[in-house]
C-alpha cells in the first residue's frame, strides 16, 4: 500500500463516514455498525463500550496480534451542530472542490478515523498492534471516554503510547487545556415587580454571582504568565448561556446560567473557584431563609484534565522520528480527550490531519495535502511495529 492508495482509500470512507449525523445530540450507533461491518471483512472483532442508556457507545479494536508495545489511535465520532450556519453545501454529504473536502467533521475528526480505518488492511500484519479507540460525547465534555480508557487499561496489552488525532495541521501538541463545567440555578419566589419586599428575583441573585465570576475571569487574565506557549496564555473563563424571568414585572422564580473554566495544567480548578462557591453557598442560605424552596445550586456538567508536556515522552517521541518534525511541540488552547489518555497512565500526543481553524464552522473542509501527509505518516507507524 502507498500513499496515493492509502488516501483513496480514507476519502471513500470520509464519504459514508460523514453522511452518519453523528451530531452529539443523535445516536453514533449507525457509524459504529458501518465500523463493525467494515473490520470484519479483515476478520478484526471490536468491543463496545456503551452509555447508560445504550444509546450511543465507544469502539475498541485491535488490529494485529495482542501483544505489548502497541499504539493507540483514538479519535471521536461525534460532531458538532450544523444549525444556524450557512452552508454553501449539504453538510452531510462529502463535496470535493478545489483540493478540497467539504462536509461537517471532514476536519474534526472522520478524515483521522477514516485514515486509520483506511490502514487497517496493513495493520493487521504488524508484529505489534494498532488499537483503534473511537469515543462518543466528546464535544459535549468528553464525556465518553473515561470509560473507554478505563477499558483499555484493563484490558489491552499495554500500548507503548496513545495519539489522539486531533486536527493540529500535521504539528505534534504535547499539551492541551483541560475544561470544567457547570451549571447554576438560582430559585428566586415571583411577586409583583413592584413589590420587591414580597419576593425574591432570581436574575437579581444571578447578577451578584455573575459579578463574582467576571471578577474571576479578569483575575485570571491579569495573573497569566506572558511567556506561556498558550493564547491566550492563561485560564480563561466564560458564561456561555443564561435564562431567566418571565416578564419585566415578574420578579424572576428562576435564572440558570452555565459557564466554563479553561485552564492549563497546574491550576486546581475546585482550589480557583472555592471563593464563588462559598458565594453561591452564603447566597443560597439567605434566600431560602427568606423563603421556601428558593435557592441557589452548582452543579459540575464535565471535568476535562489538561495535557500536560511530558518529559522524553514516548508518543512524542514517535511522531518526531516518523515525522522529522523537529521545532517546539505545539499547544491547544481548546480541551480534548489527550489528558483522559495521560491520566490513566498512557503516554500522549495530540497529532491529527486539518487545521482547528476549520472546524465548528460552515462549510468545514480538510485538504487534500493533509490526507496524504497524514497516510505518509501511517504508512511509516506500520512499518515502526513491523521491526
Amino acid at each position: 500500500m502507498n500513499v496515493d492508495q492509502l488516501s483513496s482509500s480514507a476519502i471513500d470512507l470520509l464519504e459514508r463516514l460523514v453522511a452518519f449525523d453523528t451530531t452529539s445530540r443523535n445516536s453514533n450507533l449507525a457509524l459504529l455498525d458501518f465500523v463493525d461491518d467494515y473490520l470484519r471483512r479483515w476478520n478484526i472483532g471490536s468491543m463496545r463500550i456503551p452509555n447508560g442508556d445504550g444509546t450511543k457507545s465507544n469502539l475498541v479494536a485491535t488490529v494485529g496480534d495482542p501483544v505489548e508495545g502497541g499504539v493507540i489511535l483514538s479519535g471521536h465520532t461525534d460532531v458538532v451542530p450544523v444549525d444556524g450556519q450557512d452552508w454553501s453545501t449539504d453538510p452531510f454529504r462529502l463535496t470535493a472542490r478545489d483540493g478540497r473536502f467539504f462536509g461537517r467533521g471532514t476536519c474534526d475528526m472522520k478524515t483521522f478515523i477514516a485514515l486509520c480505518l483506511a490502514g487497517v488492511p496493513m495493520f493487521r500484519h504488524n508484529r505489534r498492534p494498532i488499537h483503534l479507540a473511537l469515543s462518543y460525547d466528546e464535544e459535549v465534555g468528553c464525556l465518553g471516554a473515561p470509560s473507554m480508557i478505563a477499558r483499555i487499561a484493563r484490558e489491552v496489552p499495554s500500548p507503548r503510547c496513545a495519539i489522539v488525532g486531533e486536527p493540529t495541521g500535521m504539528k505534534p501538541m504535547s499539551r492541551h487545556k483541560g475544561i470544567s463545567a457547570y451549571r447554576v440555578t438560582v430559585t428566586g419566589h415571583e411577586a409583583h415587580s413592584s413589590l420587591t419586599h414580597l419576593g425574591l428575583s432570581a436574575n437579581m441573585v444571578a447578577i451578584k454571582l455573575l459579578h463574582a465570576l467576571d471578577q474571576l475571569a479578569e483575575q485570571f487574565k491579569a495573573r497569566a504568565d506572558p511567556g506561556s506557549p498558550f493564547s491566550p496564555p492563561g485560564a480563561t473563563l466564560t458564561v456561555g448561556r443564561i435564562d431567566g424571568g418571565t416578564a419585566i414585572n415578574i420578579l424572576a422564580r428562576s435564572c440558570t446560567f452555565v459557564f466554563d473554566l479553561r485552564a492549563p495544567a497546574g491550576l486546581d480548578v475546585e482550589t480557583a473557584l472555592t471563593g464563588f462557591f462559598a458565594l453561591a453557598a452564603q447566597l443560597d442560605t439567605e434566600a431560602s431563609a427568606a423563603f421556601p424552596g428558593a435557592g441557589v445550586t452548582v452543579e459540575k456538567l464535565s471535568e476535562t484534565p489538561p495535557l500536560d508536556a511530558e518529559q522524553n515522552g514516548e508518543a512524542e517521541q514517535l511522531v518526531r522520528q516518523l515525522t522529522g518534525y523537529n521545532l517546539p511541540a505545539e499547544v491547544a488552547s481548546y480541551a480534548a480527550e489527550g489528558g483522559q489518555f495521560q491520566r490513566a497512565g498512557f503516554s500522549t500526543i495530540l497529532f491529527g490531519p486539518g487545521s482547528i481553524e476549520q472546524a465548528h464552522k460552515a462549510d468545514e473542509f480538510i485538504a487534500r495535502d493533509q490526507i496524504e501527509q497524514y497516510a505518509a505518516f501511517l504508512l511509516k507507524l506500520s512499518g515502526s511495529l513491523s521491526d
